[in-house]
C-alpha cells in the first residue's frame, strides 16, 4: 500500500471527466442545440411575439426586480449543468408549456375568475353579466351535480340536486343561453 501516482490519484479526480475527444464532442453537441434554439428563438420573436406586442403592448419598457436587476422576457431553457437540455418551448406557442400569452404577463394581468353558476341558464347569465361588469376577466362556470354526471335535469335521481350547487345544463341551448 503505497502512495498513489499522480495518474492514479487523477483517475478519482471528478474534474477529469474523459477524454479531449469526449469533452469536444458535448461542446459540439452543446452548441448545436444552442444554435437551434437561438434559431428557434428568432422565428418565435418574428411570428409570434411581435404580432402580439403590436396588438397590446407591453405594461412597460422595462422589468426589473426591487434591486434593480432587469427581468429578461424569458429563458428559453433550464441550464442545470451548463447545457440546454431542458427546452421548454416557448410562450404563447404550441404546446403552451410557458402559457398561452407570447407576452407572459408583461402586457396582461393574469386572468381573474371566480367559480359562478347556479340555478338556471338565464340566472347563471344574469350572474355572468354582473361579475364582468364588476371587473372579472374570466369565467369558470360550476355545473350543478347532475349535469356533473350526466344526467338531465328531468331524471328521477336528479330532481333534489339539480341547480342546487352550480347551473343545470341539459342541451346546446342551454349553454347559448348562459353565454347570450
Amino acid at each position: 500500500m503505497g502512495a498513489k501516482s499522480k495518474s492514479e490519484k487523477s483517475k478519482g479526480n471528478s474534474r477529469s471527466n474523459g477524454s479531449k475527444k469526449t469533452r469536444q464532442k458535448n461542446v459540439d453537441g452543446t452548441n448545436q442545440k444552442y444554435k437551434i434554439i437561438s434559431e428557434r428563438l428568432k422565428e418565435w420573436e418574428e411570428k409570434v411575439l411581435k404580432p402580439s406586442i403590436e396588438k397590446i403592448p407591453e405594461r412597460k419598457d422595462k422589468f426589473e426586480t426591487t434591486s434593480g436587476i432587469e427581468i429578461p422576457r424569458f429563458l428559453p431553457y433550464y441550464e442545470p449543468q451548463g447545457e440546454p437540455d431542458g427546452f421548454l418551448s416557448f410562450p404563447g406557442d404550441f404546446p403552451f408549456t410557458r402559457g398561452v400569452q407570447s407576452t407572459m404577463y408583461r402586457a396582461r394581468y393574469w386572468t381573474m375568475r371566480q367559480y359562478s353558476g347556479f340555478g338556471t341558464p338565464e340566472e347563471t347569465n344574469e350572474r355572468f353579466k354582473f361579475l364582468l361588469k364588476e371587473g372579472q376577466t374570466g369565467l369558470s362556470m360550476a355545473f350543478d351535480l347532475p349535469t356533473q354526471m350526466g344526467f338531465d335535469s328531468d331524471h328521477e335521481v336528479a330532481f333534489p340536486e339539480v341547480g342546487k350547487v352550480g347551473v343545470a345544463i341539459d342541451t346546446i341551448e342551454d349553454m347559448r343561453i348562459v353565454f347570450k
